[in-house]
């Protein structure tokens, strides 16, 4: 095959226990046109040699080898010897569903505005998961359209990132970069400024593996304060662009964390919306603090509501869309 439709990049790291499985699946798919760039970043373990063994048996395989140098590294490098004008993302802990790249490369074939999709997934193994993993899957699941994911884009990152297939022109545009934060999280919100540029495919088609060792649980860039420093600079550069006065809707946990990080890169909230009667009317560094229905007279500033859960989203979203503000435009949600 001179000319795959669709490269697989498919970074590797002491996977030895799960690369069979993930190659396997791969190579059943029903786009038949593509390859595997597998780069081994350094394994310790057989992770090499069986890559290299799988290779043997199909010419769709590349090995590529070389020290550790971690994941950036790796993902900006495959990047550079990918062939097909699509390049999929894939982990070597999970696996994925025969039909997934053939769905993929027919709905970026047919929406050329879309520089990506992504997909469902399912979480596996089921037992041990915990309430909050089950949730982020639903919510994961509950993307039904490129606008769903825009406006979802600073809750959590809305696209399971080894279900990402990018047109490869656009992750040249848009590379992979170290800043200390998720590199999948700020790849995506730099696809999405420009607008809803990144589609799904409604079906669970990655069985993504749940376990502790995965580097989103132990890396320090996936720690929590490193997604809200990533979501504070996409958020200044995007719907806070050029506005240094804001006004925050939620100052828990969640609210505190995020005007932190935002007063770091200048901007500050000029009055905060609260519901509780004993807080109304104070001050808070500096914001009045005032209820929601005082925003009908309140200067139209851009507000960003910052809270933890969709329920109490849910609600401040229809309060606001009740007073006439529209989402993305007067306001975004966030976390």
């Amino acid at each position: 095959m001179t000319s795959p439709r669709v490269s697989v990049l498919l970074p590797v790291h002491n996977a030895e226990k799960t690369l069979a499985g993930c190659v396997s699946s791969i190579l059943r798919q029903s786009e038949s046109a593509l390859e595997c760039v597998l780069i081994d970043d350094g394994s310790t373990d057989g992770s090499l040699a069986l890559a290299r063994r799988l290779a043997a048996r199909s010419p769709r395989i590349r090995v590529i080898a070389r020290p550790h140098r971690g994941l950036v590294p790796t993902l900006q490098e495959g990047t550079t010897l990918c062939r097909a004008p699509i390049i999929a993302r894939m982990d070597a802990d999970d696996w994925m569903h025969r039909d997934r790249l053939a769905l993929q490369r027919a709905l970026l074939e047919a929406r050329p505005e879309l520089a990506a999709v992504g997909a469902g997934v399912r979480l596996f193994p089921r037992r041990g998961l915990t309430a909050g993993r089950r949730a982020y899957e639903s919510w994961l699941d509950s993307m039904k359209s490129p606008e769903d994911i825009r406006r979802s884009r600073f809750i959590e990152c809305p696209i399971a990132h080894p279900t990402l297939a990018i047109r490869r022109t656009a992750l040249e545009t848009h590379p992979y970069r170290d800043r200390g934060w998720p590199e999948d999280y700020d790849l995506l919100l730099r696809l999405l400024r420009a607008g809803p540029r990144v589609g799904i495919v409604p079906r669970r088609l990655l069985g993504w593996r749940d376990h502790p060792d995965r580097l989103s649980r132990t890396h320090p860039a996936y720690a929590l304060e490193q997604f809200t420093a990533c979501r504070a600079w996409h958020l200044s550069r995007d719907f806070l662009a050029d506005q240094p006065d804001y006004v925050l809707w939620g100052h828990g946990r969640t609210g505190r964390a995020l005007r932190r990080a935002l007063e770091g890169l200048g901007h500050r909230p000029i009055s905060i919306v609260d519901v509780h009667p004993r807080r109304l009317h104070e001050t808070l560094h500096g914001a009045e603090v005032i209820p929601p229905e005082a925003l009908r007279d309140h200067p139209r500033l851009p507000v960003v509501t910052s809270v933890a859960g969709a329920g109490p989203r849910a609600a401040i979203r229809s309060a606001l869309e009740s007073m006439g503000f529209r989402e993305d435009v007067d306001f975004v949600c966030a976390a």
